[in-house]
């Protein structure tokens, strides 16, 4: 049997294959190409923002945190009468027994909430037992919309008698007892 291609219809096609693997990538073409890809990350990375995405998040505990306890300290205020005192570490005082930070505080709560943010605390203050302050620091400080003062300390604080770095940080977000404002 006869190959019904001659060899001259073949080689036009092969040529032109090897001269398509030949001719590759020039190098202008890779820089343009890495430097769209690199444009593109660079503002995917402005847009996403994820070191204030994570931030954000810790902020947010920290909110859902101090909620948390301010609930427990209502359930504590209708059931005794008062808020814990304070201690002089600015912790909760039930009686005799100080209620640390990731503690559990039967029957209020499971476990008291801690700051997040390693070397950062909360920071808790009751000057009669009729009125209370909690303080955090909020790392987003001034581009959060509930954080004291556009970021600054809490007012309450120095009529407090508290330092403003109490918290571990700049304390810049507080919350109270419904008869006082942080």
């Amino acid at each position: 049997m006869k190959n019904r291609f001659n060899n001259s219809t073949r080689q036009p096609a092969r040529q032109a294959i090897q001269q398509f693997n030949n001719r590759g990538f020039t190098l202008i073409e890779l820089i343009i190409v890495t430097g769209i890809i690199a444009l593109i990350a660079t503002a995917s990375m402005a847009i996403l923002n994820p070191f204030g995405q994570f931030q954000k998040a810790r902020d947010s505990r920290v909110k859902s945190d101090l909620s948390q306890v301010q609930k427990a300290l209502e359930s504590y205020y209708q059931d005794k009468g008062n808020y814990p005192s304070s201690t002089a570490a600015y912790k909760m005082l039930d009686g005799t027994t100080t209620i640390n930070w990731n503690s559990s505080w039967q029957p209020y709560m499971n476990v008291v909430p801690q700051n997040p943010t390693s070397g950062h605390t909360y920071v808790y203050y009751s000057p009669n037992g009729q009125t209370y302050y909690i303080y955090a620091n909020l790392g987003r400080g001034a581009a959060d919309p509930q954080a004291c003062n556009a970021g600054a300390a809490c007012a309450s604080l120095s009529t407090n008698g508290i330092s403003q770095a109490a918290c571990g940080g700049t304390c810049n977000f507080g919350v109270s007892s419904p008869n006082v404002s942080p």
